[in-house]
Parts: C-alpha cells; structure tokens; sequence
C-alpha cells in the first residue's frame, strides 16, 4: 500500500486567491526589510569579531560542561566546537571556542583568558592552550561583505541558468521567489533575533539550491505542456503542471521537514540555528515555487510554440538541457 499525501488528479486553482497570496507576499517582504533595519540582526561571533582558543585535554569532551564553567564569567556570545583531525590522537580531545568582541576592545583581554583558561581547569587541571587567535572588527566586516556577494553571485547564476534553459520571463520568477525566500529568512531571523553567523548565510544558500530545485520542476512541467497544448489558455497550463508536480513536491518537503525537525529537537545549540534557517526555507521555498515564480510567469506570459524561433522573446538558449 503506498503513502499518498496528496490525492490523484487533484484540480486545485492556485491562482483563485492570487490577489491575496502575492499581496502577503509583498507585505511579507516589507516587514522583513523594516525588521532588518529596524531591529537588525543578532550577529554572530563571525560578523561581531573576538577571540579563538583552542583547548587541548586527555579527558573525554563534554561541551555543556565546558559552557556551563564560561557562562559563569559573563563574558558574552560563545561558541564551543569539537576539532577533529586524523592526525590526533585518539587520546587527545580539541576543542575550539570563539568569544564575541569584548566593547571598546580589539580582542578579549590577557585578564578575561586567565580567568577562561581558570575555569577550564577546574574541568580538566591538565589541560593546554596551544592558540589564542583574535578577529578584528575588520576581518568581520569583511567577511559580512563576502557573505552578501556570495548571496547575490548566487542569485544571479540562477538568473543566467533559468534563462538559458527556459526564457526570461522564467528566469525573473524563478530569481524573484529566490530574494523572496531570502528576504523572509532574513525577516525572521531579525524580528526573533536568532543568532545570525556563517552558518546561517551557509543555510541561505542551501535554501537557494532548495527552492531553485523545486521551481524548476514546476517549469519543467510548464514546458512540455506548452508545447503539448498550445491553444489552451497559460492560467490552465500553470495549474494543471502545479497539480501535476504537486504529490511530488508535498513529499519532498515533507520528508526533509521530518528530517530537519529531529535535527532541530535532538542536535542541540550548536546546530540549532542552522537547522531552524533550513526549515524555514523549505516551508517558504515550497511556497513561492508555487504562488510567487508561477504568479510573475502568468503576469508576464510567455511564448507558446517553441519550434518557431522569436528573436523577441530571447529564447536563442532555450533548447539547451543543462
């Protein structure tokens, strides 16, 4: 017997409430943009700056245990990392901790990693501290900087990707439902104030690939039936291809949603922004590859018959697979 999530044949007008479901969107939008200036972001260690040590120990690594002994010392943001590498050991247990910029200083003190190395101790007396490393203020300004390229290089791949394998009209949904999930994700990491670091703008891009992946198989779909049925109006086209890709990309979704929610629940603090990012992009990816990407597509129409060349519509690349 197999699992269906969504029943056969299904007729569903995506486009009954477009009006409302583009009109949320754009609102939605807004407010993330005014959450962003307004409250702004919870920056990381990575785009605040601060100070990395590295810890060796013989005993065995336990990370509550070495935060519980740090928080004691109000010294801010911190992050606790298991190193692993070939090299070591088997006996020897590496650890990474980052420490957020300390205010009106370039890096935490000699006095606050005396005290740091003090309670650490009192976990492992044998334990070593074979590196402090400072990040500057301008080291993670930089890195801010390489983040927002790194996003926008993204985006704008998938402009020239969409654009050669369908037509421009599909590339600016497609790249339009992109900023719309980034905008979003951005949104609720100000307004809840998450901690937002690298492994956020990692998650940012992994929620691009997502979204970009289930757009293009709505396109797809929309491909073959404008070539099948040419006379039949794009409104009919764009739903009849959404409820032909729909069981698949319910199932898709939420197979990596069961995924995600047991890594949100059980991977602990480490990940936990991470994953959160991953599960809301995949709730909003799944979204706008439906109501945002097909609602510019129909707005903006596009060329029915294939076979015929139309300089106009700048489809010279259409017809290549890649």
């Amino acid at each position: 017997m197999r699992l269906k999530m969504v029943p056969e044949n299904t007729t569903i007008d995506f486009f009954r409430f477009a009006t409302y479901t583009f009109g949320a969107s754009a609102l939605a939008m807004v407010a993330s943009i005014i959450a962003f200036f307004v409250m702004g972001l919870n920056y990381g260690i990575d785009f605040r700056g601060g100070t990395t040590i590295r810890t060796e120990s013989q005993q065995t690594l336990v990370i509550k245990q070495y935060r519980e002994a740090l928080i004691k010392l109000n010294i801010g943001d911190i992050s606790i990392t298991e190193v692993f590498d070939p090299n070591f050991k088997s006996t020897k247990k590496v650890t990474e901790i980052r420490i957020e910029q300390q205010k009106g200083a370039e890096s935490v003190t000699i006095e606050t990693i005396s005290r740091i190395k003090t309670a650490l101790r009192g976990i492992d007396p044998k334990m070593v501290f074979p590196s402090v490393e400072s990040v500057g203020p301008k080291v993670s300004g930089e890195l801010i900087q390489t983040a927002i390229e790194a996003v926008l290089a993204s985006i704008l791949a998938v402009l020239f990707y969409i654009w050669m394998r369908f037509e421009w009209q599909f590339s600016v949904g497609a790249v339009v439902a992109l900023v719309h999930d980034v905008t979003l994700t951005i949104g609720v990491f100000a307004v809840l104030q998450i901690k937002f670091d690298l492994a956020i703008i990692a998650a940012i891009l992994t929620i691009v690939g997502y979204s970009l992946n289930d757009t293009v198989v709505v396109f797809d779909r929309v491909r073959e039936n404008l070539r099948r049925y040419k006379k039949t109006p794009l409104r009919e086209v764009l739903n009849q291809s959404i409820n032909e890709t729909l069981s698949r990309t319910v199932m898709t979704s939420f197979t990596t949603l069961i995924a995600l929610i047991s890594l949100f629940v059980l991977g602990g603090d480490v990940i936990r922004g991470f994953v959160f990012a991953m599960i809301w992009g995949v709730v909003v990816g799944t979204y706008s590859s439906v109501f945002v990407a097909s609602n510019f597509l129909l707005k903006f129409g596009v060329k029915r018959d294939w076979t015929k060349n139309d300089g106009s519509a700048g489809t010279q690349y259409a017809n290549i697979d890649a």
